[in-house]
């Protein structure tokens, strides 16, 4: 029978599958282009670039997600007294030191987490969040939160937007280089034209197959914080009901962003976004799926 618990493990080993094949497409994208290019630095200098990219992205990305956001520090006593012995009750509770906590001026209902680690990390949840949601449900977006961060979920996250911008950067560079006949010119040879047609159509379909792949990393993190968030909590129809309310809302937040939906805890562009082929770029797994799950 699945509980929560085979729910997690399930999310586990599916995340880290994915990545695995990112990682795969990186170094295959990276090769090919090498080989159309004849020239083996083009794989060493994008493994490299990569790296570092991480690791930039790794330690200044919260600062840049809260920037992007408008939030803002929630000042420790009057009114997000409430807000702030919730998250401190619940960081105890998880092992977790307790966040920094920001608030953001918007009326859409969403929260999100962000930090290079646990003793760094950042919960900001919107002021249309706590006018909407009772305690329990607070608690249980809360917990939502400290289970991504128990999870680690934000260097996960930096990882997999900057390997999907870089391999966008490399194909971009390389179909550039085709058009403005900048290309390696030895392809006379049968095996050297079929490495470039290879490469020109990996140049297309990688961007967005890596793209694909984000979305679906960011849906199983939500699953995998979900579940935590029950465990945590001991009752997940606080969460439950929380989605339902946030579910229900159409307006999107004024600072909605490609590069930052996936950090929160729903779509922040509104339930108006999810229709047709929108469905199938989603950051976020169908509301209803979710609620199934922690009902189940």
């Amino acid at each position: 029978m699945a509980t929560l618990y085979t729910h997690q493990d399930s999310n586990i080993r599916k995340t880290w599958l994915l990545m695995s094949v990112f990682f795969i497409i990186v170094i295959a994208t990276a090769f090919v282009f090498s080989r159309a290019y004849g020239n083996p630095a083009i794989l060493y200098i994008a493994i490299i670039f990569a790296l570092f990219m991480n690791i930039l992205g790794y330690w200044f990305s919260h600062k840049i997600v809260l920037s992007m956001t408008g939030a803002h520090e929630a000042p420790d006593g009057g009114q997000f007294s409430d807000l702030h012995n919730i998250v401190e009750n619940l960081a105890i509770t998880a092992g977790l030191p307790k966040p920094k906590v920001y608030v953001i001026n918007d009326q859409a209902m969403n929260a999100f987490a962000t930090g290079r680690d646990k003793e760094h990390a950042v919960v900001a949840v919107t002021t249309g969040l706590l006018a909407s949601l009772n305690k329990t449900e607070l608690e249980g977006v809360i917990a939502h939160e400290l289970g991504h961060i128990g999870n680690r979920d934000m260097l996960l996250s930096t990882v997999v937007v900057v390997l999907v911008g870089f391999i966008a950067i490399l194909s971009d560079m390389f179909i550039r280089a085709q058009f403005f006949g900048g290309g390696h010119r030895d392809n006379d040879n049968k095996a050297g034209s079929i490495m470039m047609l290879v490469g020109i159509a990996l140049a297309i379909l990688s961007p967005i197959i890596a793209t694909l792949i984000q979305l679906a990393i960011s849906r199983k993190r939500e699953f995998l914080a979900d579940a935590s968030g029950a465990l945590l909590t001991r009752y997940p129809e606080g969460l439950a009901s929380a989605l339902e309310k946030i579910s229900t809302q159409s307006q999107p937040m004024q600072r909605a962003s490609n590069a930052t939906a996936h950090l929160f805890i729903a779509n922040p562009f509104g339930s108006k976004a999810l229709r047709g082929m929108h469905k199938l770029f989603m950051t976020h797994p169908p509301v209803e799926e979710r609620i199934k799950a922690l009902r189940g």
